[in-house]
């Protein structure tokens, strides 16, 4: 119970919240919309959808001052790749939650003579860059993790064991295939913060592809995969050790 009660302090616990409602009620409008007799319970769920959607803008205003600062100290780390993928990305974030607080205000009436598409389809784009900059970030970390194992004398070892125990595969796979998967898993399990954080990116990078055209896709497929990294994002907020660092 204490650890509920602190997750939903927090003010990216309580978006994650929302984030997950709004996903899931975008999939079950989705899986309903051909179903007659449910016409009255989409309704109702469109509307909660919108109420999250509009609830998430307020909890993210003051969201612009902390991709600032998380840039501020990537700007300092001494690995370049991740100094550099980082920083672009929290630049991009910020720049993304400023065209949403823009968006916010005109919603709510506060500004009136703007472009609404031309925010709203910036906000994509920055979105999307900072995606892609994470998702590279985490490409590069399971680079890393994949070197060290590889040097590993214990692990080569592990490999060439379980060539041997899969003849059988070895006959439909090439063996160094078959070995690159083989450590890119064992990498992967030893490290879930990386896999999470991943499986994060990818399906959060499937909303802005949509959203700009990149990649056409539909609601149900943009509603699943919000859901799915939502629930990620709720479990690494209330598992710090699942959370990737830096």
């Amino acid at each position: 119970m204490d650890t509920i009660v602190h997750f939903t302090n927090q003010s990216q616990g309580r978006d994650r919240v929302l984030r997950t409602t709004q996903y899931a009620c975008a999939l079950s409008i989705y899986l309903l919309r051909n179903n007659p007799d449910r016409k009255e319970l989409v309704s109702k769920l469109k509307s909660l959808e919108a109420n999250m959607s509009a609830g998430r803008k307020l909890f993210r205003l003051g969201n612009t001052i902390n991709s600032i600062e998380a840039a501020k100290r990537t700007m300092q780390l001494s690995d370049r790749v991740l100094c550099l993928c980082l920083t672009v990305a929290n630049i991009h974030r910020a720049l993304y939650f400023i065209c949403d607080n823009v968006l916010w205000a005109r919603n709510v009436g506060l500004i009136r003579d703007i472009d609404k598409e031309w925010w709203r389809l910036s906000a994509s784009r920055c979105y999307f860059v900072s995606l892609v900059m994470s998702l590279t970030r985490d490409v590069y970390d399971i680079f890393q993790l994949m070197v060290q194992r590889a040097r590993d004398k214990d692990f080569k070892q592990k490999i060439n064991s379980h060539l041997d125990q899969n003849p059988e595969v070895a006959q439909v796979i090439i063996p160094q295939l078959d070995a690159f998967l083989f450590l890119l898993l064992e990498s992967l399990k030893s490290h879930p913060a990386v896999a999470l954080d991943t499986v994060k990116n990818i399906c959060d990078l499937i909303i802005p592809l949509d959203r700009l055209g990149i990649y056409t896709s539909n609601a149900g497929v943009v509603g699943f995969c919000g859901l799915v990294s939502s629930l990620i994002g709720i479990v690494t907020l209330a598992q710090p050790k699942l959370k990737i660092k830096p």
